[in-house]
């Protein structure tokens, strides 16, 4: 087989059986091209599968529900060397099925790509936060991370060589499977093509299963999980780089610098802040180098494969610090006769000095538990 079209499939019955028909009067226009039609349907209580069958088509039942399930387990059942897919909602050219599938296979590439950007967008075809911030925004995050060259990171309507996609492990289950995808290929040195194809609107009886906040956050949670050397070395610098104008706050004292009073009470006060953000970032790439195949640095290999001894006799000594400092506080106070304390500057120093490996410890925490005991 030369190439399998999947169509994701969720109660699609008024408009799959126009989709199937489009896509197989432009696949028939390639004379001696071995091709099938297979329908992922992903739980449909409707006739989606009754018109499929009826049109020729195959139709594979995938239980994992999301966008990015059905296609996986469509893309698996293919018979075919290259395989396609678009939505089964009718907004897609489906008229550009061969000349994607030429573009592709032509080129010898891993991925083609019917960019909307470059092609013709039907007004009302996609929103306006869609089109002019949500896509070019991802899409340039994409390019930038990752090398690629790009123009339309969300398109649904794509060609693939099937061994590829395999050899990319892509594992989302939901609507990011699309970013997945890009990012996968870009990293493994893919070729990719694109040809410009275009939008329809959505048709007016159809409910979307686009959530554009929530699938958008989740687009850029993946991006983001994919490049955990970015918050790694971000972390780093912030936390090194507060903790030491903090060190020269506590030796300085407030200074006059260029006119500008610094290394006063608000300047400790932001570094503190940087230093409690940059403990964050840098945890959270700790977190996602436990799913990703990047190499973390040596200080951040060392941290996740700590012994858990070890991790208990850090958290136990940065605990122990903090209440000698409580403890210390109170009894100053006390000898003052609780009265009122200068120790302001001092403190938010010695809160800067433990708060950081404190939080660094409690994600540790957490880190050592997700790779101890994740499934």
């Amino acid at each position: 087989m030369d190439l399998t079209f999947v169509f994701p499939c969720l109660n699609e019955e008024k408009s799959l059986g126009e989709c199937i028909t489009k896509v197989r009067q432009s696949l028939e226009k390639a004379a001696g091209l071995r091709y099938e039609i297979v329908v992922a349907d992903n739980g449909s209580t409707d006739r989606s599968r009754e018109i499929a069958t009826s049109l020729g088509a195959r139709v594979v039942p995938v239980s994992r529900r999301g966008y990015g399930a059905a296609l996986s387990g469509g893309i698996e059942a293919a018979e075919g060397k290259y395989v396609m897919f678009a939505d089964a909602d009718n907004t897609y050219l489906y008229e550009h099925a061969l000349p994607l599938y030429e573009a592709t296979s032509t080129a010898g590439a891993d991925m083609g790509i019917a960019s909307r950007i470059k092609g013709d967008i039907k007004p009302g075809a996609m929103p306006t936060l869609h089109r002019y911030l949500g896509t070019p925004v991802l899409t340039s995050l994409i390019n930038l991370f990752f090398q690629g060259r790009l123009s339309d990171c969300n398109s649904g309507f794509r060609c693939l060589r099937k061994t590829s996609f395999q050899a990319w492990a892509v594992r989302s289950s939901g609507m990011e499977f699309a970013s997945e995808l890009l990012i996968k290929a870009l990293k493994h040195r893919a070729q990719c093509v694109e040809i410009p194809s275009g939008l329809n609107p959505n048709p007016p009886d159809r409910v979307p299963h686009l959530r554009t906040w929530r699938d958008g956050m989740r687009h850029l949670l993946f991006i983001f999980s994919e490049r955990p050397q970015m918050f790694e070395w971000l972390g780093l610098i912030a936390v090194v780089f507060a903790t030491l104008l903090q060190i020269l706050a506590v030796i300085t004292g407030p200074v006059n610098f260029l006119g500008l009073n610094i290394f006063d009470l608000h300047s400790q006060a932001l570094l503190l802040l940087a230093g409690l953000v940059g403990t964050q970032f840098y945890m959270y790439s700790c977190m996602c180098y436990l799913r990703s195949s990047d190499k973390p640095s040596g200080i951040t290999r060392w941290l996740i494969n700590m012994d858990e001894g070890t991790l208990f006799f850090l958290l136990s000594g940065v605990m122990l610090a903090i209440a000698l400092v409580v403890l210390s506080v109170f009894v100053i106070w006390a000898g003052s006769s609780f009265a009122g304390l200068n120790l302001t500057h001092t403190l938010v120093a010695i809160v800067h000095f433990l708060s950081v490996p404190l939080l660094l410890c409690l994600g540790l925490l957490g880190l050592h538990t997700l790779k101890r005991y994740e499934q």
